[in-house]
């Protein structure tokens, strides 16, 4: 049996162009065909090395998950946007280079994410999704996630839902 070796760590500056690359990547594999096409390629365009490098000095925490030196994903997380909430984590983004996709490395990072915000003394956590993307609902309530909120967004003039999930 092949076990695939990751390693989690803090994001550090010189990461940001590997960020980037997984970011426009994974965007483009999950969100094509769901976001508008203009608005998912603004998304992507400004979210570049220079910006992830200003996240990264700016103490963002930015998580990211390696194989053999190469990043496979990131995670993004901090304390939860919605007041109404009775969780007081988020993680903000969490997403994996396609190629790495359904061999572990998103549970794990997921994992590893959730480990940070109750080692920083976050209780609970919450997730955003697109109700549109069904590959992440099904990770999410694989996960043990709960649904506890829906919203919307809007990508050019299309309005999308979207539903937050909790974990205790």
């Amino acid at each position: 049996m092949y076990s695939v070796i990751a390693e989690t760590r803090r994001a550090q500056p010189e990461d940001a162009g590997r960020i980037a690359d997984v970011h426009a990547s994974s965007w483009q594999n999950a969100y094509a065909g769901i976001v508008p096409h203009g608005a998912l390629a603004r998304m992507i365009n400004r979210r570049g090395r220079d910006w992830w490098a200003t996240a990264i000095r700016k103490s963002t925490i930015i998580l990211v998950i390696e194989v053999d030196d190469t990043i496979a994903g990131y995670a993004t997380l901090g304390p939860n946007r919605v007041s109404t909430f009775p969780l007081e984590g988020e993680i903000y983004e969490i997403y994996v280079q396609p190629e790495y996709q359904g061999i572990g490395i998103g549970t794990r990072l997921f994992s590893d994410a959730r480990s940070e915000l109750k080692r920083r003394g976050y209780k609970g956590t919450a997730v955003w999704v697109l109700a549109d993307n069904g590959p992440a609902i099904s990770f999410y309530e694989n996960a043990g996630g709960r649904a506890i909120a829906k919203g919307s967004e809007h990508f050019d003039q299309k309005r999308l839902d979207k539903i937050a999930y909790a974990w205790d």
